[in-house]
Formats: C-alpha cells, sequence, structure tokens
C-alpha cells in the first residue's frame, strides 16, 4: 500500500486565493487500516499564527473552530479534571433530547424529590409541595445552575438519578467523549467525575449543532423561579455581544469553569476554561481566548458538501474511478494573513479496491502552508462502487501483481 499525494488547485480557487503550483508525488507505504483510522480534528497540529497567544491563567484550556472543528490552541487538552457543573451540560442535552423523542413535555409539571430538595450547591429552590413545569426546570438547570433542577430532571428521564448517570456516559461515549465519567447530573464532587477540556467542547458543539432550538436559553441573563430572580453567572453575557452561552461551574477543589461561545461574522467559536481563581478570573481568560481566535484565523469554505474534488483510481471494481469529496461543507481555519501561501494536497492510500461504499474513508485532504501542514481533513467516497464480475477481478489482480512486480517499495 501507498500513500498518493496530488495537489488541488480547486480548493484553493474556491478560498480566492493564489497559491503555489500543484504537486503529485509517493510517500512510503502505509496500511489502509492506519489510514482509515485518523482522527483528524486531533491529529492535525495547531496552526502556527503570526499573533501571539495571551497568556491564560487556567489549569487546562482550548479554544475551537465549529465550523472547520480545529483546535486552535490547548492545554492539557485530554487531560481529565473535575467539570463541576459544566456536567449540567450533559443533563441538559439529554433533557433536550428528551423533549424531542416526546418522553418529556415542556409543559409537564414535575416535583423534586427529598434528594433533589436537599441537594447541596446552587438551587433554583423548588419547593417539595410545588410542581414545576419541565420548561422551568430546563431553565432554572441552565441560567441558575440548580442542582435540585437537574436532580428532578434527571429522575424523570432515568427513574433515578444513577440511572440517568448511566444514560450520560452512553451518550458521551456515542458522541466520542473518551475522557469522561459522569457519577451525577449536577457535578457536585463524586469519585471517579472527571472529564477534559476536549470533551467539553466536543459537548458544548454538540449541544449547538443539535438542539439549536433549545440553545438560546444559554443566552438568558436572568431567571426568576418562587419569586426569587438569579443572574446567570457567565459574566461574558454581560459583556460580550457576541457570546451567547454556555455554561459555569465551580467547586472548591475543581476551581472556577467556563465553557463558552461566541460568534461572529459567521463564524462559531467555543472556548473551555478550567481551574481558574475567581469567577473574574474565568471570564477574563475566556474572553482573551475568543477574541484571539476571532481575531487570529480566518474559517472559508473549501468545498461544498458532496462536491467533487478529485478522483480515485479504483481496482477491482464495476467502475474504473470513485469521486471523493466530503458529505458535509468542509471549511479551514487558517492564520489571517496565510491564504495566498497555501497549498491543499490529496492524501489517497493505494491500491483503492472495490467494492466501495459510498461515506468510505479514503484519504485525507491536507492543508500546507511553507512546509508546515495547518489542517486536515478525512476525504470519504461520494458515491458507491460495486465489485467487478470474475474477469475484471481477475485482470486488475493481474495489473496489481505486475504493479508490485516492478514497484520501488
Amino acid at each position: 500500500m501507498k500513500k498518493h499525494l496530488i495537489g488541488l488547485s480547486l480548493a484553493a480557487m474556491m478560498l480566492g486565493y493564489a497559491v503555489a503550483a500543484p504537486e503529485s508525488t509517493a510517500s512510503a507505504p502505509q496500511t489502509a487500516a492506519s489510514a482509515a483510522q485518523t482522527n483528524t480534528a486531533a491529529a492535525a497540529p495547531q496552526p502556527a499564527v503570526t499573533a501571539p497567544l495571551p497568556e491564560i491563567a487556567a489549569t487546562a484550556y482550548m479554544v475551537k473552530d465549529l465550523q472547520s472543528g480545529q483546535v486552535l490552541a490547548q492545554k492539557d487538552l485530554n487531560v481529565q479534571v473535575e467539570p463541576a457543573s459544566l456536567t449540567k451540560l450533559m443533563t441538559a442535552y439529554l433533557t433536550f433530547k428528551a423533549l424531542d423523542n416526546g418522553t418529556l413535555k415542556p409543559d409537564q409539571m414535575l416535583s423534586v424529590s427529598e434528594q433533589g430538595w436537599k441537594a447541596e450547591g446552587s438551587r433554583m429552590f423548588l419547593e417539595p409541595r410545588t410542581p414545576a413545569s419541565v420548561s422551568d426546570l430546563i431553565k432554572g438547570l441552565i441560567v441558575q445552575s440548580g442542582n435540585d433542577a437537574a436532580i428532578t430532571l434527571a429522575e424523570a428521564i432515568g427513574g433515578s438519578e444513577a440511572g440517568f448517570a448511566t444514560m450520560m456516559n452512553a451518550e458521551a461515549k456515542r458522541l466520542g467523549m473518551n475522557q469522561t465519567f459522569f457519577a451525577n447530573s449536577t457535578g457536585l464532587p463524586a469519585e471517579g467525575h472527571l472529564t477534559s477540556v476536549n470533551d467539553l467542547a466536543t459537548l458544548a458543539g454538540a449541544i449547538i449543532q443539535d438542539f439549536p432550538k433549545y440553545y438560546p436559553i444559554y443566552s438568558m441573563k436572568s431567571f426568576k423561579y418562587n419569586n426569587i430572580e438569579q443572574p446567570n453567572r457567565n459574566l461574558l453575557l454581560y459583556r460580550d455581544a457576541s457570546v451567547d452561552g454556555l455554561k459555569t461551574g465551580h467547586t472548591s477543589s475543581a476551581g472556577y469553569n467556563l465553557v463558552a461561545s461566541s460568534k461572529r461574522n459567521g463564524r462559531r467559536v467555543v472556548s473551555v476554561v478550567v481551574g481558574t481563581a475567581s469567577p473574574e478570573a474565568r471570564a477574563a481568560e475566556s474572553s482573551k481566548l475568543l477574541n484571539w481566535a476571532l481575531q487570529s484565523f480566518d474559517t472559508p469554505k473549501l468545498y461544498d458538501a458532496n462536491q467533487t474534488i478529485s478522483q480515485v483510481k479504483v481496482y477491482k471494481g464495476a467502475a474504473n474511478a470513485v469521486n471523493v469529496g466530503f458529505i458535509e461543507p468542509a471549511f479551514i481555519s487558517i492564520p489571517r494573513g496565510e491564504g495566498k501561501n497555501i497549498k491543499p494536497i490529496l492524501e489517497t492510500v493505494q491500491p483503492v479496491l472495490a467494492p466501495i461504499q459510498k461515506g468510505q474513508v479514503l484519504g485525507k485532504l491536507k492543508i500546507v502552508s511553507n512546509g508546515q501542514t495547518l489542517a486536515e481533513k478525512e476525504v470519504v467516497a461520494l458515491n458507491a462502487v460495486e465489485e467487478a464480475g470474475w474477469f475484471g477481478r481477475t485482470y486488475d489482480s493481474i495489473v496489481l501483481w505486475f504493479k508490485n512486480l516492478f514497484s520501488d517499495e
């Protein structure tokens, strides 16, 4: 097996940038399995930038462009940390899912259990004999960070908080949150209750993408329940009009945490900071990350969804080639001012053998500038290719035998 590199000019033209001439070459052998398993979002190196990242006073942090999926800066990306009330992002995610599948209804009335009523920490001040609507409980969960609201919703969805925690962990696994384990719905300290800033950014992105009709709740600056009005603890909502979420968290052991999101000029960026020293610090450090990412990078669209960027030779197939591209629109984040230097290169693993399924990963697109890889994205088959008949398979087997016989490897 060989990786084949093909320079592409089309992607650059779509960016409106002038680039160096395309190139074509072959690299050292690599197995198809190793190429197919590349996690491009995590594997691609962080792009170099002309504007240096400000010092961030946090135990761990990251900032990510949601359109390109690229991590633009990070510290201890996958190190496990205590989420505190950032846990409630998953509690909300499963609540939104329950609303969409009919398990819960917005006007459904729920009563707080004794466990929920006695929960320590922040609360929305539920009364045991006064049911609250699911709609109010969600606002109490998100805006007021109510532990009583979290437990009430968890028990309604999962039967018990322990049952809900099992659902939380299953959902985390589905989303690819590989460093996360939830022991409860609130984020109160518990053995093994850990996550990572990378996983938290994944969860925030899933909320924004999967539940756009509920996401505006995260921008509410206050909520009043039981004649008690409480402000949203996300200070950036009051300071930056482009910030519209998401969630704060704090315990004495975790420090002050914040997952924030900003949308400017069509770009959506998410930051995560954990382990800061105060409510003011988590807002200030998050603001540094968001502003730096939005000011130091551009995120243009490379290709539309299902647009053919190239054709790849196919052996033993009913067709001799397969169209490759992206199922979703493909964006890249590049340092501002670097557009004129970028070179898109398609890397595929040869030979490509039929049968091929639509959506099958066949290689990756690398965006290179001055010899440095800025970003990588997996490319997939845009159409299926069935296996050829006996004669076609036999003929291509002979062709491949001769190619291997006279190859340099």
